[in-house]
């Protein structure tokens, strides 16, 4: 039996800050907000990928449990159903990739926040804004081993949609493509947990760095 699951990623944080008394311009502090947020704004495209790459994996899902339901003599019900299952695999394909190149211009700008920690006068909260750099660079790889992990699976999807138009198709061999499908999707899921982990642990440390840098932030919540 083929392993389908539903990818649920744990998305960042959207806060409001009120700032008070800024005459002189953005502090260190502020500043260091200001990119964190706009690090949350650039992930937009990442968000709004999730609810279609549920929605076309439940697809797939159904394609694949259509086709292992017919026999033989439904060949050409099979080539026609696993046809369709390719251009889902290719849609799922197109959503991936436009969720990791959000990913890369969030990437992109989370790195120019190293400038106004250095500016950080306290060092009890640039020790503090240093660790939650330290996090969302452990975010930012797990996300490319479940990126990698996910192409992988995705790859070994096409690979047995095409085997099933093979009117000479041996058992053991699909069999085989099965298992190795479910080795990968095995890869899949662990390192989606990681990147959830990774990420609640990162949208937990940037509220406890705005209390304690002295931020009047409204959080609004999480998005998941």
């Amino acid at each position: 039996m083929k392993k389908h699951m539903m990818i649920k990623l744990t998305l960042l944080g959207l806060f409001f800050i009120t700032i008070v008394g800024c005459n002189k311009g953005p502090t260190a502090e502020e500043e260091i907000y200001n990119v964190l947020e706009d690090v949350v704004k650039l992930e937009d495209t990442f968000k709004e990928q999730q609810n279609p790459l549920v929605e076309l994996e439940q697809k797939e899902k159904d394609l694949y449990d259509e086709i292992i339901s017919l026999s033989m003599k439904d060949f050409d019900q099979i080539v026609e159903l696993s046809n369709e299952a390719l251009s889902v695999v290719d849609e799922r394909k197109e959503r991936i990739n436009s969720e990791f190149e959000s990913i890369q211009e969030s990437k992109a700008k989370f790195e120019t926040v190293m400038v106004n920690i250095e500016k950080l006068e306290n060092e009890e909260l640039k020790q503090e804004a240093l660790n939650l750099v330290d996090l969302m660079n452990n975010r930012y790889s797990s996300y490319d081993e479940l990126y990698s992990s996910y192409n992988d699976a995705i790859n070994l999807d096409k690979e047995l949609y095409e085997l099933f138009q093979d009117e000479g198709l041996d058992i053991e061999v699909l069999q085989g493509q099965i298992d190795k499908i479910n080795e990968s999707y095995d890869k899949v899921i662990a390192a989606n947990e990681q990147f959830n982990e990774y990420t609640e642990n990162y949208n937990q440390a940037k509220i406890t760095f705005y209390k304690n840098a002295g931020l009047e932030v409204v959080y609004e919540g999480a998005n998941e």
